[in-house]
């Protein structure tokens, strides 16, 4: 079973090179290529209705290497929390480097061989701590706090289940599962994506159409939207067992 969007094939032709998942780029790599924003802004993040952090982030793209800033300020304070990530993918999403601090420590994953190897940092230790993984270097980096990684996913998703049928592009509505790596839990999962669906939501006083996915993991079931019309780019997550809500500035 299919579901159809009403796009064009350019547009998923976007979503593959800007995203640099599976795109297999096959240009002249000894030829510099000039930077490119695939996206930026902010998410604001809402419990039980009440702004309580704010997301900056950037994806950015150059010579087959994507980079994916993030950082993070809570509401009322006058800078920031201290706490930031920047994730590294090559252009087959396979990961480079994935950094992650704030004012008490610091964390690094980079693989190894058939490991991604975790080092932790603290303000107290004189060494970093090594925590290996047995997990391939396509995994997925959904560490805590940063929504700007549900949108990469979202992507990989998007870009593994939807194509051109015939002059139109159609999405698949099977499940994938990703295995992933919470870096700042020191722990990894599998989780499940799925495609839900076209639905009317309200986001800042506008009713728009989006399309939905759904995030399941063994103990969460989040929802979120994606513009299909503006390259795909996350809209608005709702986590309802924690009253939460994150929302596109």
């Amino acid at each position: 079973m299919t579901l159809m969007a009403r796009m064009r094939w350019g547009t998923v032709a976007i979503l593959a090179g800007a995203t640099l998942l599976y795109a297999g780029d096959k240009k002249d790599k000894s030829k510099p290529v000039a930077g490119q924003k695939v996206d930026s802004g902010s998410f604001g993040v809402f419990v039980k209705g009440q702004r309580v952090i704010t997301e900056t982030f950037s994806v950015q793209q150059e010579n087959d290497v994507s980079t994916v800033k993030s950082q993070l300020k809570e509401t009322g304070s006058s800078g920031s929390s201290g706490q930031k990530s920047e994730l590294q993918m090559t252009g087959t999403g396979d990961l480079l480097r994935y950094q992650w601090s704030d004012s008490n420590g610091s964390l690094e994953v980079t693989p190894n061989n058939d490991f991604l190897l975790e080092k932790i940092t603290t303000a107290s230790s004189a060494k970093p701590v090594e925590q290996p993984f047995l997990m391939p270097s396509t995994s997925a980096i959904l560490d805590n706090n940063f929504f700007v990684h549900r949108e990469v996913l979202a992507w990989r998703y998007l870009k593994t289940n939807c194509g051109n049928e015939g002059g139109e592009f159609r999405c698949k509505k099977e499940p994938l599962e990703f295995g992933v790596l919470v870096p700042q839990d020191r722990t990894s999962m599998r989780v499940r994506m799925e495609l839900v669906g076209r639905e009317k939501v309200t986001i800042r006083g506008t009713e728009r159409e989006l399309l939905r996915l759904n995030l399941l993991g063994e103990n969460f079931a989040w929802s979120l939207w994606v513009d299909d019309k503006d390259q795909f780019k996350l809209m608005r997550v709702v986590i309802p067992d924690d009253n939460t809500e994150v929302v596109r500035d």
